[in-house]
């Protein structure tokens, strides 16, 4: 894939906000306790549990949630998918939304800058080789359509898309909008199921099988496509 330009602009402020934490870790003992507080209650898979820690921050509550869901980067054990859920449990449907889209946007960011900076070979110890293979495969066969289809598809590494987006060099705001492409149908879906688990679950593996299905059916429609065009040179 081509090189392509990008403003610096999010890779100043995600370096930034990487050094600002981990200045944080070691200089004020308080924030070190309590983002190990944090991490014990996130990783726990208690909705209520999280919930009732989220609503007795106030104010602060949809920023710890942006947060966390940026730090998840780096957290195999908590599902990106899962903190927008919380999001929309504890702030309702749009403003929960919202927040959930404005955490995503912030881990994308990060993830991106992340792997622009780390390379390659980095990214592969990061995710590992397998995972990152896979996803720079679709990413240089079908570009920005990939980026939508893991986005739509919750099964599947939203993750590791961030990362190997980055390693490829693809145009950031490209990224970032195919990104809210494909995770708004997701979203609004988790919006208007998230209080029935059950329902959610079934939803969540008919809209993966959809966005799979979809892009096999793309796909092939391409393959056809250009054969057609290569009969008729």
């Amino acid at each position: 894939m081509p090189k392509e330009k990008s403003s610096k602009l999010p890779l100043v402020i995600s370096i930034a906000t990487i050094v600002f934490v981990v200045l944080c870790w070691f200089i004020f003992p308080p924030f070190r306790e309590f983002s190990k507080n944090a991490f014990e209650i996130i990783t726990s898979g208690d909705k209520q549990r999280i919930k009732t820690w989220v609503d007795s921050f106030g104010f602060w509550g949809p920023f710890i949630i942006i947060v966390a869901m940026i730090v998840q980067l780096f957290l195999i054990v908590v599902s990106t998918v899962f903190l927008m859920l919380v999001a929309i449990l504890c702030y309702g449907p749009i403003w929960g939304s919202l927040i959930a889209l404005a955490g995503l946007f912030g881990a994308s960011t990060v993830g991106y800058f992340i792997g622009k900076l780390v390379g390659k070979e980095a990214a592969e110890k990061l995710m590992g080789q397998k995972t990152s293979d896979k996803v720079r495969r679709l990413i240089d066969k079908h570009g920005y359509k990939a980026v939508i289809l893991i986005r739509l598809t919750p099964v599947s590494s939203n993750d590791a898309i961030s990362f190997i987006a980055g390693v490829a060099n693809m145009n950031y705001f490209k990224f970032i909008a195919a990104t809210f492409i494909g995770i708004l149908p997701l979203t609004i879906l988790l919006a208007w199921l998230g209080e029935d688990w059950e329902r959610l679950k079934i939803g969540l593996i008919w809209i993966s099988i959809t966005a799979i299905a979809g892009f096999i059916i793309y796909t092939i429609y391409q393959k056809q496509r250009k054969k057609k065009l290569s009969q008729s040179k």
